[in-house]
């Protein structure tokens, strides 16, 4: 018998992110988004590890301006997943609502 793994409904959304950890900043574009994280696009000459606390600003429109701290959850040749680490409390709202029903929604996991 398997288990049905489940996560955070992913939402799709193009947007621009800047990631930034002391002297190193990439900036690219956001592929989803979800209650516990983020996926972006690997920025050319990317340098982060599994583990990192990184700063991130989604930049979604022209008036909101999304600052999360996160931590890498993974790499790979196209993407750098992004753990939530701590989302300021003026944030907070925010995000849940660009994310909608995606906040409280789960999906099937599947192994990318």
């Amino acid at each position: 018998m398997t288990s049905l793994r489940l996560r955070h409904a992913r939402m799709k959304i193009e947007t621009a992110v800047l990631m930034s950890r002391g002297g190193d900043a990439y900036s690219s574009e956001v592929a989803d988004i979800s209650a516990t994280g983020v996926l972006v696009q690997r920025p050319q000459g990317w340098k982060g590890e599994p583990g990192e606390l990184w700063v991130l600003d989604m930049l979604v429109g022209d008036d909101l301006n999304i600052h999360v701290e996160a931590t890498v959850a993974r790499a790979t040749a196209h993407h750098v997943g992004f753990a939530y680490a701590r989302i300021p409390d003026e944030k907070q709202a925010a995000l849940w609502n660009l994310l909608g029903g995606y906040a409280d929604t789960l999906e099937p996991l599947d192994d990318e």
